[in-house]
């Protein structure tokens, strides 16, 4: 059996290389609609900005499934707010969206980036995550964040500016309710005989976190398995990387993983040189591949790759970078697809 069985691997060991290297996700939707032909589209089918068109939604993201790639990252996003933000993100709610990817796909990681956990009661999210996590095959990483919508909250009657203490509660009690042991029923109370089903199949559900969370930089390395960055250039991101496994190091603890995404329109030439553009850049294949080695000499353990600048038809561009750029990263193929060769 190979070394890197897949039923033995934590979603968080299915993204990140042993030996070091980079791992490629794809961020959600899987629609190019902020490309100038999909733009105008938009406009002639009446959709408002920042509200992606889905209908190949399915059928793109098995393509991403049997094609190497380590993972597929979704947004949480309760309201469409156009007046302050203009984007819709991956439109479906988190958890039915990764219920039903559980069922369409068999190798890929599914990561949210991230669930607002002050949003909702911790009971829920800890049940629904088990759920996915024992739907997936133990194929789930929980990103969380506190959220950085102000409008979110008091449509739900919470305080914006609690927030922070909300998102630490929030994880304490994940852990206790996938642990078992019984559930808090108010007033300090713990009722030994309530459980919460199922229990996840990983021995743990890896959470990252999203931005800082209102948290400081020592609680988030003592407690949570990872760091999912906003983009940023390699220099940047080789530091922050760098501070993240120090304070992992500091508390004797596993070093995680350090992630961040890209923004990539990805060029029908090849020798295309970078035209930065923010979070990303319209690049030929041949410098994003420079690109791609930089960050994984700088310690980025995987990126996430989000494709709605792309001029091109996207199941061209998932074909090229699994045909031309996977392959050339530090190793050959993702965890999940050298278990199933």
């Amino acid at each position: 059996m190979s070394e890197y069985d897949i039923h033995q691997l934590s979603a968080l060991d299915r993204i990140r290389r042993p030996e070091g290297g980079l791992t490629l996700g794809i961020e959600l939707p899987l629609d190019n609609d902020w490309s100038p032909e999909r733009e105008n589209q938009r406009q002639k089918d009446g959709r408002p900005f920042g509200i992606p068109d889905l209908t190949r939604y399915p059928d793109l993201v098995r393509q991403v499934d049997r094609s190497g790639f380590a993972a597929v990252w979704m947004r949480d996003v309760p309201v469409f707010d156009p007046r302050n933000f203009g984007d819709a993100g991956s439109v479906y709610d988190p958890f039915v969206n990764l219920g039903f990817l559980a069922g369409i796909t068999e190798n890929v990681v599914l990561g949210t980036a991230a669930v607002v956990l002050p949003l909702r009661h911790p009971m829920m999210v800890a049940k629904a995550a088990a759920s996915v996590d024992r739907l997936s095959g133990g194929r789930l990483i929980l990103g969380v964040a506190s959220g950085d919508r102000p409008v979110e909250y008091p449509l739900l009657g919470l305080d914006y500016e609690s927030r922070g203490e909300a998102f630490r509660h929030a994880v304490e009690y994940l852990r206790d309710a996938w642990r078992g042991g019984g559930l808090p029923v108010g007033h300090g109370r713990v009722d030994p005989d309530l459980d919460l089903l199922p229990k996840p199949l990983q021995a743990q559900i890896p959470m990252v976190i999203a931005g800082q969370g209102r948290q400081s930089s020592e609680w988030i390395a003592a407690n949570m398995e990872g760091r999912f960055v906003y983009p940023n250039g390699a220099e940047k991101l080789t530091v922050q990387a760098r501070e993240w496994r120090t304070s992992r190091k500091a508390f004797g603890l596993r070093v995680g993983v350090f992630i961040s995404a890209f923004h990539l329109d990805l060029a029908d030439d090849p020798n295309e040189q970078v035209t930065h553009r923010r979070f990303g850049a319209r690049t030929g294949r041949k410098a994003f591949i420079d690109h791609l080695h930089t960050l994984e000499d700088g310690g980025i353990d995987h990126l996430a790759l989000l494709l709605r600048p792309s001029r091109r038809p996207l199941s061209e561009v998932i074909d090229e970078l699994a045909r031309d750029v996977l392959p050339v990263l530090k190793s050959q193929s993702s965890p999940a697809t050298a278990a199933a060769e």
